[in-house]
């Protein structure tokens, strides 16, 4: 009998977003594959530390410790190292006690092919290369951004997991981007928003993610009455820069999906920073590196390079950003 993954909520990560593989890097930028080969083997032994995704994942996976039965979630390790060279990650996923069993070794090869045959909702990598391919051929992706400080932050074991979002260019298509790209209006933005306000958003390359979250949201809303003193094990916000009157096509958007977020936050063009400092999100998702690399934010980040905001330009060609 086949394994039902269409079942499950499943994520790809690659090793270096689960992983602080900056040593084994530099090892190969010096010394070549052979020299990467050598030393992998050498140290399959040696525990890597712990990268800026990994509690994420580490919360992600206990999800299924409260529903043994259902065991909704799956993370799949999609490589593109051997299955020799990935010894050591392997044994360093088993050293953490992460129920990780699932693994593709693909020696070179873009992994991000596979996200279909996985049933995979998001692919995070560290390989920049990797993201924007799976990005372009419609695979949800996002690029794993350097920890901003020492070490990932990481919660007890009982604690909630907390998941962001932007909306624009993450959740939904670049649409209203690209409205304000063309004259760099806002006001032109407003009007075509009020016009729209109506008319929902196509979806984004994170929207089955969202639509699979809030799926668990729904079933822990009904664990909750049916069981006094239940805590909530996911919490998901909506942080985006749209204010009045653009908010109304939000509400519209997800109200055509059938879906909302716990908490949603129309900042206006105000620092997400502010707002991300208190929510302390595991991981947050944004398509504006602007966004993502402001001044004393700790939270994981993750880039989703899509749509207008991220095509690839010269400097002289770069243009003001809505922010979205």
């Amino acid at each position: 009998m086949a394994y039902p993954i269409e079942n499950k909520l499943v994520i790809g990560i690659a090793s270096s977003a689960l992983f602080d593989l900056s040593e084994s890097h530099r090892v190969y930028l010096e010394e070549g594959e052979d020299g990467y080969r050598s030393y992998q083997e050498a140290h399959a032994g040696t525990v890597l530390a712990r990268g800026v995704a990994f509690p994420f994942i580490r919360r992600f996976l206990a999800i299924n410790r409260h529903f043994r039965k259902q065991s909704p979630v799956e993370v799949v390790l999609l490589s593109r190292n051997s299955p020799e060279t990935g010894l050591r990650v392997m044994n360093s996923i088993a050293h953490y006690g992460l129920d990780i069993s699932r693994a593709a070794f693909l020696t070179g090869s873009a992994p991000y092919v596979y996200l279909p045959a996985f049933n995979a909702a998001l692919f995070l990598s560290a390989n920049e290369d990797d993201v924007r391919k799976a990005l372009a051929a419609g695979q949800p992706a996002g690029l794993v951004l350097p920890a901003p400080h020492s070490g990932p932050h990481d919660d007890p074991d009982d604690a909630e997991l907390r998941i962001a979002f932007d909306f624009d260019g993450v959740l939904a298509d670049d649409e209203s981007e690209s409205v304000f790209k063309r004259n760099n209006d806002v006001a032109e933005f407003h009007a075509h928003e009020r016009r729209n306000a109506d008319v929902p958003h196509q979806p984004g390359p994170l929207a089955n993610l969202f639509r699979q979250l809030h799926v668990m949201q729904r079933f822990e809303t009904l664990l909750a009455r049916r069981r006094p003193g239940y805590r909530k094990l996911l919490r998901v916000a909506i942080i985006t820069a749209r204010n009045a009157p653009a908010h109304e096509r939000v509400v519209t958007t997800l109200k055509s999906w059938g879906v909302s977020a716990h908490e949603t936050f129309f900042l206006g063009g105000m620092d997400k920073a502010r707002v991300l400092g208190i929510f302390k999100p595991h991981i947050f998702f944004d398509d504006q590196l602007s966004h993502l690399q402001a001044p004393g934010l700790s939270t994981p980040m993750v880039h989703v390079p899509f749509g207008i905001a991220n095509l690839i330009t010269t400097a002289s060609d770069v243009q003001p950003s809505l922010g979205l």
